[in-house]
């Protein structure tokens, strides 16, 4: 099929004109322009705006594009079947020429060593026609026998010049077909060029509208977001992460063009009771021990008898409040002192229950951590808030606590300076004033240390083959289990995973050229791809943790909440 450049301006000219049209013909109709609904920020679009950009403008922008953008796709599928077509004939033409150019060789071979020979033989005939008298064969044989002797010679001579003029002949038709060829070859190889410049500039412009659908895709999801009351995060530059190619700025520094990235509001967390690094940001922003108390327990505390003993794991029945206490190993001791004081009281009345009952308490997360180097020297800020604390408990609660809970907590909502959510919340978060190393990280090592190993793996960083093949995952997902979506990182996690080919050709796509998240109430509500396919936050977080490369990980337990960065 011939296409040119005409075609695509021919097509361009129908789909401004049409454009045109329906820009012109509805503007008067509508009460909020096409400008406003694309460019404006939703919160200034009034309630009737919003609805009307979603059910009407939107959809209407989109479908003016569909009938161009369809015929532009049908016409780079031929391209592209053209160009294939074309690569297989310049492929079977190179082929052809080098058995020719082998063949070519092998005659000129041939006719060299021929014409040695028959030289060899003119040169022996020559000699031997001087030396020798022609009549005397005929006056001292037997005539018969010298005629035919003669006409032996003639023979002989008369073969070797048949066989130099076969190879002759051969060697010619050879050369005029690898003329022919190669004639050919550059008149293909003209019009590969040719079509690969038409399909280059059509994908060009079908990427262009692709994006653009896109950005109205997103764009309603926006609107869909903020008449719900879900929202879009942004986030700063700020490289809090524990490593500089966790955080996000380290992404947008160094990370390559087209690069995506999942980013986890928090760690490993289970988001009850008291943040950490939340008490801390409270602590440094003017709060006192009462406050940060009662904002995360929702009491005050009261004053109890604590005196005695308390069972401890691999250590015995120790004093509760000179011993037991000095060893919570739970918060740096460089701390402010009213946060080191809440997590005095946060650790005294979890391990008060354990005492009054009883019970032996363990010195791992799974209670509290307990350091016997640590109560037996504490260090003299941790033992100034256990001391000035003595007694202090939070009655009826389960005083859980958790380093970096992601600005949400299921105890008591936002940890944030003006206790809602929203864009903008990560930085409004106690947690980022606390300067937690995890409020926004993307996770790529083992555990949670920033020395685990990475499974060779030296950033979290996803290239659009590595995003897509994740998306694919999801996608494959939703429809049941299947133990080949694992990590194709063989050599770390064994197994025999889907390629990536494999898994695109059970239903995904070929590539992602846009991704839209959106948040609600310390979840990631769903996650939308190309602006059509639609992934629940826990079904991408699934996808990702079973299918992304080396040990990238949502590290988060019965929940995900996390946003994903493209560059």
């Amino acid at each position: 099929m011939k296409f040119s450049i005409f075609n695509f301006k021919f097509l361009t000219i129908v789909f401004l004109l049409a454009t045109f049209s329906f820009f012109y013909f509805s503007k008067s109709a509508l009460a909020v322009s096409e400008s406003d609904c694309l460019n404006k920020s939703v919160s200034d679009l009034s309630s009737g705006e919003m609805e009307e950009c979603i059910t009407v403008i939107l959809p209407r922008i989109a479908a003016a594009y569909a009938p161009a953008q369809e015929k532009n796709k049908t016409e780079l599928a031929n391209l592209k079947k053209q160009i294939d077509s074309l690569n297989q004939r310049i492929t079977s033409i190179s082929t052809q020429l080098k058995n020719i150019e082998k063949e070519i060789e092998g005659r000129e071979e041939d006719l060299a060593y021929t014409s040695e020979i028959f030289d060899e033989k003119v040169l022996n005939d020559y000699k031997r026609r001087r030396l020798y008298d022609p009549i005397t064969p005929f006056l001292m044989s037997n005539a018969v026998d010298a005629f035919r002797e003669v006409s032996y010679q003639q023979m002989a001579a008369d073969d070797d010049r048949k066989v130099m003029e076969e190879y002759g002949e051969d060697l010619s038709t050879l050369k005029a077909d690898k003329e022919s060829l190669e004639k050919n070859k550059v008149s293909l190889a003209s019009l590969q060029k040719k079509v690969t410049e038409d399909a280059k500039f059509l994908e060009g412009e079908v990427g262009k509208v692709e994006s653009f659908l896109a950005v109205l895709s997103n764009k309603q999801q926006e609107i869909l977001n903020a008449k719900s009351g879900s929202f879009i995060a942004s986030v700063g530059d700020s490289a809090l992460a524990d490593d500089y190619t966790a955080s996000i700025k380290g992404f947008k520094e160094a990370a390559p063009a087209g690069s995506f990235a999942v980013f986890s509001f928090g760690g490993y967390t289970h988001r009850k009771g008291m943040s950490q690094y939340g008490a801390r940001g409270r602590a440094q922003s003017g709060q006192n021990t009462n406050q940060i108390l009662k904002a995360y327990y929702g009491k005050d505390p009261v004053n109890k008898d604590t005196g005695g003993t308390i069972n401890v794991a691999g250590v015995g029945n120790v004093d509760f409040e000179s011993y037991y206490l000095m060893g919570i190993a739970e918060m740096p001791s460089s701390w402010h002192p009213e946060a080191l004081k809440a997590q005095a009281i946060a650790a005294r009345s979890y391990a008060y229950r354990y005492k009054k009952e009883g019970k032996q308490i363990c010195v791992t997360e799974a209670c509290q951590v307990f350091r016997k180097s640590k109560a037996d020297n504490p260090p003299d800020a941790w033992k100034q808030a256990v001391q000035s604390t003595r007694g202090q408990v939070l009655e009826d609660v389960v005083t859980y606590y958790s380093s970096t809970s992601g600005g949400y907590l299921t105890t008591s909502g936002w940890d944030t300076t003006n206790g809602s959510g929203g864009s903008g919340f990560l930085e409004k978060t106690y947690e980022y004033a606390g300067g937690s190393p995890w409020v926004y990280k993307a996770w790529y090592r083992q555990g949670y240390t920033a020395s685990g190993a990475t499974c060779g793996k030296a950033n979290p960083w996803l290239n659009n083959e590595e995003f897509t093949d994740i998306v694919n995952a999801a996608i494959v997902l939703k429809s049941g289990t299947d133990d080949r979506v694992s990590s194709t990182s063989t050599s770390c996690w064994g197994g025999n995973p889907y390629s990536y080919s494999e898994l695109r050709q059970k239903g995904g796509v070929n590539s992602v050229s846009s991704v839209s998240v959106s948040q609600g109430d310390g979840t990631t509500n769903e996650v939308t791809v190309n602006g059509s396919i639609k992934l629940t936050g826990a079904e991408f977080k699934q996808a990702f943790n079973l299918r992304a490369p080396g040990y990238l990980m949502i590290p988060q337990k019965g929940f995900a909440f996390f946003n994903i960065e493209k560059k």
